[in-house]
């Protein structure tokens, strides 16, 4: 295989994964949901609507998770040993909260359960606020860089003391394994922005998939003020994602610092800006039509696709347009691009192939999701049907 088509296939995977990665964050509206339980529901069969709404749909939230994860690990998998063999303290904590979750929707009014079901709506709860404050922490830290040191001649070492590849390296004399992240503070910023806009999705889900007056109002009333503190931190973001400096990728393949770089990627990639302006528009053409329009349901196919679409370009701006799309803070030539970190030719070559699925897949996806929206949620449904959370 020759390096031109190689690299295309590098480009390809990061497509896919930032694809996936886009679709992880509407999804998300599951935990957004979640995070509602105590404040929207004001009473059991309220909340018994909310968590069978959004409760159908958890598990594709959980899906699309391991699946962005597998993706990640086949096709970069030096990004994979790195992150997730380094900095496993904020992984194990984003696995701990979805499989509280996971308990949750299955425990919390089974027979003989002797914790209440208050405990599990509890876990659903935390799950709600924190599983998307540390996803967005950790996808944030594909801009500002975590602290570790690649060798790959640590392969050769016959040994087997200096083996490992990637070392993660104290912060302030402290080995934290990845809980810095949180310590910079614009990785909060973003995991607050995908906290509320997770809220604000899973708003417009709840007036477009629950039948009742009471829960529309409440939920359009709470979405002026989760959809004005979203955009203020996803703008505070943005605007420092634009400024700041980026790590790039030079003809020899040595790494150095280039000023807004983020920036000129979106306006050398002119398709990636359009696809952003694009979702930003759809954002907020699915919230302001809903907020507008007095008995508008809609809203969240607009908002839903529009997140997708920024997402996305976000991502893809993370990676093409020869950017390390995980700096090193500790050594600026241990950065990861897609160039070093991706698996072989054979492999991205053989992964390719079995990608020509992914649209069959998401048909299915599509069709699964509209059956079980066939009939929206009431509260005659939750009164009568045996089969609900």
């Amino acid at each position: 295989m020759d390096a031109n088509t190689y690299s295309i296939l590098q480009q390809y995977w990061w497509f896919i994964v930032s694809l996936l990665g886009a679709l992880l964050v509407f999804l998300l509206f599951v935990q957004g949901g979640q995070s509602f339980l105590f404040s929207l529901g004001k009473d059991k069969l309220t909340q018994r609507m909310m968590v069978n709404s959004i409760g159908r749909k958890w598990e594709f939230t959980f899906t699309t998770l391991v699946t962005f994860g597998g993706a990640f690990f086949a096709s970069f998998p030096l990004f994979y040993s790195t992150s997730f063999g380094g900095a496993y303290w904020v992984w194990i904590l984003i696995l701990l909260c979805f499989v509280i979750q996971a308990v949750s929707y299955e425990y919390q009014n089974k027979k003989g359960n002797i914790w209440g079901s208050k405990t599990y709506q509890v876990f659903l709860f935390l799950n709600g606020v924190l599983a998307p404050i540390l996803l967005g922490a950790a996808v944030s830290t594909l801009f500002t860089g975590g602290n570790f040191l690649v060798s790959k001649s640590n392969l050769f070492d016959t040994t087997g003391i200096g083996s490992t590849i990637s070392t993660w390296q104290p912060y302030k004399g402290i080995q934290l394994h990845g809980l810095e992240a949180v310590l910079n503070p614009w990785n909060v910023v973003l995991g607050i922005a995908v906290l509320f806009l997770s809220r604000v999705t899973a708003l417009l889900y709840f007036i477009n998939n629950i039948n009742d007056k009471d829960l529309f109002v409440a939920a359009k009333k709470r979405l002026w003020l989760n959809a004005g503190i979203f955009l203020v931190f996803f703008l505070l973001y943005l605007g420092f994602l634009l400024s700041t400096n980026g790590y790039a990728v030079t003809d020899s393949g040595t790494i150095e610092i280039q000023a807004n770089k983020y920036f000129n990627n979106l306006m050398t990639m002119w398709p990636v800006l359009i696809v952003f302006l694009v979702g930003v528009v759809l954002v907020l053409a699915g919230i302001g039509t809903t907020l507008f329009r007095r008995e508008y349901k809609k809203g969240i196919w607009f908002e839903g696709i529009g997140v997708v679409l920024t997402v996305l370009a976000l991502l893809l701006c993370a990676g093409w347009n020869n950017t390390a799309y995980y700096p090193s803070l500790a050594d600026m030539q241990s950065s990861l691009t897609i160039q070093n970190s991706s698996s072989s030719p054979f492999t991205l070559k053989v992964m390719s192939y079995v990608s020509i699925l992914v649209p069959f897949v998401l048909a299915y996806i599509i069709y699964a999701w509209r059956a079980l929206d066939l009939h929206k949620i009431d509260q005659k449904e939750i009164k009568t049907n045996d089969h609900i959370y």
